[in-house]
């Protein structure tokens, strides 16, 4: 990875207050959730808090809070109680256990849904093919069963198959559904003006003129700060042509575009929408994003991209984890739109001890990943500030997964100054 200034750095003055409340709302309902599928795969839904403490890192749970605090926040999800030796226990109470069925019944309502999707990223891909511990990263983000890897894949051999490859297994598209191919975008539009048979193609993907839409917060500024030069994000003949300009369906073929050109830049932001809309809560981490930028033909410098098209994404930098919004989806706080899965995850948040009192949101917490920070109890407070920083091209190398964080596989050294300003 090459050295850079972290994100935060270069972001932190510009924040849309409404999103970073979803983002730190999502943060609670992330551990939470960590914390029940481990407790599910223990026998009988019961596991020593020892184990958990040793879990720690893997279900996100930070120093210097204890697990034994976290769980006890939550009594109606997790119970805890002493054995006769002295052993202090963690399990799922009753409501827990209920809403455990009631998430597994959902995801197979929602197992056709979540197979179209999947089946679309292979369509996208340039190989047609995609490594199923890449798509694992999207799993509660697309609403994919817990036996995904296991199971599920093979569930649809209509639409892909599995594949072993010299580096591991790969889900392979089996059949082009034409029907598909067609971005939610062009649905939209199609919905709004009217248009029964735009969801009918005759001919394979090529140019689109859609325009993306675009919502600023009502204290926007529209300029940043990039090398020490003002910019701006949204001039209006700047953002006119960026509107106008042609670009090829994430579903058509990309070998013909220019790196670095108008075409591959919105290119890049239509793949970028497609992907955030198969989402649940349209949203997503942004390095599982990064981890697709070969397969999907995107700017290895993603972020800048991201950050460029203020408006149409939104990139919240609160901890260690960065996620970016489709800002059309959000009304203020809450998703527009909400599948089954979407409110099923409301009732979990409602039954912790999360309330929602977060209080220093204008002001960068960078330990805001602590239970106690999570859950309402930390009083700083700061001031908002309308001018984005920019000080480093590299943003997109801060990455939580060591695993993925090389960039090795990125051997299209041409993508390297796709975004220009």
């Amino acid at each position: 990875m090459t050295q850079s200034r972290s994100v935060r750095q270069r972001s932190k003055k510009k924040r849309v207050h409404a999103l970073e409340v979803a983002t730190e709302r999502w943060k609670v309902l992330t551990k939470v959730l960590a914390v029940i599928d481990t407790l599910k795969k223990e026998e009988e839904h019961v596991t020593p808090l020892k184990r958990l403490e040793i879990l720690r890192s893997q279900l996100g749970l930070t120093k210097p809070n204890k697990v034994a605090h976290f769980v006890r926040r939550s009594p109606q999800l997790f119970e805890v109680c002493r054995d006769s030796r002295g052993v202090m226990w963690a399990g799922l109470s009753p409501q827990a256990e209920a809403l455990v069925e009631e998430e597994a019944r959902l995801l197979e309502d929602h197992s056709r849904t979540a197979a179209e999707y999947v089946t679309r990223l292979l369509m996208i891909s340039v190989d047609r093919r995609l490594a199923i511990d890449k798509i694992a990263h999207f799993r509660r983000d697309m609403g994919l069963p817990h036996d995904f890897k296991t199971r599920w894949v093979h569930m649809f051999p209509e639409q892909f198959r599995v594949v072993r490859l010299e580096d591991g297994d790969y889900l392979e598209l089996v059949s082009w559904n034409p029907n598909w191919a067609v971005t939610e975008l062009e649905k939209k539009t199609a919905a709004l003006t009217g248009d029964a048979n735009a969801n009918d193609i005759a001919s394979p993907p090529g140019e689109l003129s859609l325009s993306f839409p675009m919502k600023f917060p009502p204290n926007f500024t529209s300029y940043y700060k990039f090398r020490g030069k003002v910019h701006h994000y949204v001039k209006k003949g700047n953002t006119e042509q960026f509107q106008k300009t042609t670009y090829l369906s994430p579903y058509a073929e990309p070998g013909g575009l220019t790196p670095g050109s108008p075409e591959f830049d919105k290119r890049a932001v239509a793949v970028m929408h497609e992907i955030l809309n198969f989402t649940l809560e349209k949203r997503l981490v942004t390095d599982h994003l990064t981890h697709f930028r070969r397969e999907f033909v995107m700017p290895q410098k993603l972020m800048r991209l991201l950050l460029k098209h203020y408006g149409i994404f939104y990139v919240s930098e609160r901890g260690k984890r960065f996620s970016v919004f489709l800002t059309e989806s959000y009304d203020g706080t809450e998703l527009i739109e909400k599948c089954p899965l979407v409110r099923w995850k409301e009732k979990v948040l409602q039954l912790t001890s999360y309330r929602g009192r977060i209080k220093n949101l204008g002001k960068f917490a960078e330990l805001s990943d602590s239970e106690d920070y999570l859950f309402g109890n930390d009083d700083s407070s700061g001031a908002t500030d309308s001018i984005l920083d920019v000080k480093s091209e590299d943003s997109d190398d801060i990455m939580d997964d060591g695993a993925l964080a090389d960039d090795t596989e990125m051997d299209v050294g041409d993508l390297s100054d796709c975004c220009i300003e």
